[in-house]
């Protein structure tokens, strides 16, 4: 059987990927070269916590969920890898056993490098390591502003920079209300919450009142951001308070 390639649409997602994208060609033709596929149905186990790092990942279509276990053994959700989104990479630099498990969430592709093709390319491109260096700091100050956010900002404000960003990546814009955007990956609210390090019944909440103020609309099949101004203003007037 012939192994799986990236459709035109998933291919042109790890392009457009921020940091790929800002690579030199040859470095993104050699990454590519060595790449191969996978696909996985939604909830799939990708790679667990404790497994030796043996690919580098990045997500072409649908999401990545990283979780962890609590003590009590429910899953808690601490993040979603989007299409373009590379990860993986910190246990094959420091050698370690992967700390939380990925699962796919919906029908999602993946792309792999090798443990040891990456670190030839790292032999190969010096301009690697300081690409790797920028990502890894973009991380940092994300992971800042996440623990800043959740020490400073109520849940009205995290819940409202949340959803944003869930429209800048899973965004589909209406075609009968070309104001209106439909969050195209689907998040159960306790999914959502935890995302959010809060409650489901406290996110609930907000979901109603900015529902009740025309912000958003909550659906079964997810949530419709009507008003993106509305939901930029909540963070603002947070924010400077």
């Amino acid at each position: 059987m012939d192994e799986p390639i990236l459709t035109i649409e998933e291919r042109e997602a790890i392009n457009a990927g921020r940091w790929f994208s800002a690579l030199s060609p040859s470095l993104r033709h050699d990454i590519l070269r060595c790449a191969y596929v996978k696909r996985y149905k939604d909830a799939t186990l990708i790679c667990a916590r404790g497994d030796a790092p043996e690919e580098w990942i990045a997500c072409a279509k649908g999401a990545v969920r990283v979780s962890s276990t609590s003590i009590s053994g429910k899953q808690i959700t601490l993040t979603y890898v989007e299409p373009g989104i590379w990860f993986g990479d910190v246990a094959i630099f420091d050698g370690d056993r992967r700390t939380h498990d990925a699962y796919a969430h919906g029908d999602t592709t993946v792309l792999c490098v090798a443990r040891a093709d990456f670190k030839k390319i790292l032999s190969t491109h010096v301009e690697l390591y300081e690409a790797m260096l920028r990502l890894h700091a973009r991380r940092i100050r994300q992971l800042y502003g996440l623990v800043e956010d959740l020490n400073t900002l109520p849940l009205r404000a995290r819940l409202a920079k949340q959803l944003l960003h869930l429209v800048r990546s899973y965004g589909i814009t209406s075609l009968s209300d070309g104001r209106e955007v439909r969050i195209g990956l689907q998040l159960a609210q306790e999914e959502l919450a935890q995302l959010l390090g809060a409650s489901r019944q406290r996110v609930n909440q907000e979901l109603k009142a900015m529902e009740r103020e025309e912000t958003i609309r909550i659906e079964p099949g997810g949530l419709v951001v009507r008003n993106r101004e509305a939901l930029l203003r909540i963070c603002e007037s947070d924010l400077e308070r």
